[in-house]
């Protein structure tokens, strides 16, 4: 039995706040060493989609229209005080200003730390998607019961 720590994120939202948040914990315990696994759900997939920007992804008229909706890391809104799309941009020049790294070199961080990502074989469905939607850094798509065994013994939180 590894004595190594295990976090395991549900990243649920594809809101720029809630998405640094993902990706400052993943990173944070990813540099301390803990294993760490983000499994990207809904929304929450749109932070590693492989075609960033509005683009129609999906199988049909209403999941591409769910894909261009979904514009990716560089337009994901905030959950609050968005104020039309500005909200972010204020976000990341106080982030740039005040030293703290922003939501992609947040991900490119995970990325260079060996965070496990993870994408829900449910979700991809539903919004009919297919892995090659996604980053290559993206290690499986998994259901619920896969991801439930991978993070057992460690700490799990649902953003």
């Amino acid at each position: 039995m590894s004595n190594q720590k295990k976090l395991s994120i549900i990243a649920f939202s594809g809101d720029f706040d809630k998405l640094t948040a993902v990706f400052t914990l993943a990173t944070g315990a990813a540099a301390v060493g803990y294993e760490v696994n983000i499994f990207f759900t809904f929304w929450g997939l749109d932070a590693i989609k492989r075609k960033q920007g509005r683009s129609f992804i999906g199988s049909n008229w209403l999941t591409k229209t769910f894909g261009f909706m979904m514009g990716g890391l560089k337009v994901a809104p905030n959950s609050r005080f968005n104020f039309w799309g500005i909200g972010p941009k204020i976000f990341r020049k106080l982030m740039k200003k005040n030293n703290v790294a922003t939501l992609e070199e947040l991900v490119d961080a995970a990325k260079a730390l060996d965070v496990n990502f993870y994408a829900c074989e449910m979700a991809m469905h539903v919004l009919g998607l297919t892995k090659d939607d996604f980053i290559p850094e993206v290690k499986d798509v998994l259901g619920v019961a896969s991801f439930l065994n991978l993070s057992e013994g460690g700490q799990t939180l649902f953003i």
